[in-house]
């Protein structure tokens, strides 16, 4: 009795490309499950700064709109 086949890739390539192969979909804002807890505690406190910064921008330039 011969031996069975053990192995083969035949046909599988043309069936994996039939659909196409994808690349999985990226989100705009990906989980932070997993990341360093000190890292995202500093993160948020940067976050706040940026705001603040932006606000008081915001509020000169409505400022000297509102005066010019």
């Amino acid at each position: 009795m011969s031996k069975s086949k053990n192995h083969t890739n035949h046909n599988q390539n043309k069936k994996a490309h039939r659909n196409g192969i994808k690349k999985p979909k990226t989100h705009r804002h990906p989980s932070l499950k997993g990341v360093d807890s000190k890292f995202l505690r500093n993160q948020r406190f940067a976050k706040r700064g940026i705001l603040a910064v932006a606000n008081k921008k915001k509020a000169a330039a409505k400022a000297a709109k509102v005066s010019a």
